[in-house]
């Protein structure tokens, strides 16, 4: 037994409506926004009382998702993950492959996005930095080059 792909990405964030602008403006499109609730959902998060808002943003013209979620109940809680460096057990980092980085690194600056140190380039492959989103995650940027 083989999986079929990833699905998505989850991310908690507590400004939904911010969250929807970063990641579109990083490219992605907005699939699906709902609430979430209602017993099945508890038993699947191992929450009781859950109610969230998630909107399920898509790569175009591909399979990768990530869904934003903000919890109302129970209210999200802050371990300062927000803030941690890179190499904290458990902490997520997505990576988008884009055409112009110094554009994208702008772009999601305006958005408050913060690049963690600067733009590098790795060998005659890549340049890539790591960058600060919502919530917290850490976004990595990676532009092919050649």
């Amino acid at each position: 037994m083989t999986i079929r792909r990833l699905d998505n990405v989850a991310i908690v964030v507590d400004d939904l409506d911010a969250a929807i602008a970063f990641f579109s403006e990083l490219g992605m499109e907005l699939e699906a926004r709902t609430t979430i609730e209602g017993r099945w959902a508890e038993l699947v998060v191992g929450l009781d009382g859950l109610r969230s808002e998630i909107a399920m943003m898509r790569v175009p013209g591909g399979d990768g998702r990530l869904e934003l979620t903000r919890y109302e109940s129970p209210e999200a809680v802050d371990l300062g993950l927000s803030t941690a460096p890179p190499n904290v057990l458990g902490l997520h980092r997505v990576m988008f492959a884009v055409d112009d980085i110094d554009d994208t690194v702008a772009r999601l600056a305006r958005l408050g996005g913060a690049v963690l140190r600067e733009v590098v380039r790795f060998e005659v492959a890549y340049r890539l930095c790591y960058l600060r989103g919502p919530g917290g995650v850490i976004v990595g940027l990676a532009e092919p080059l050649g």
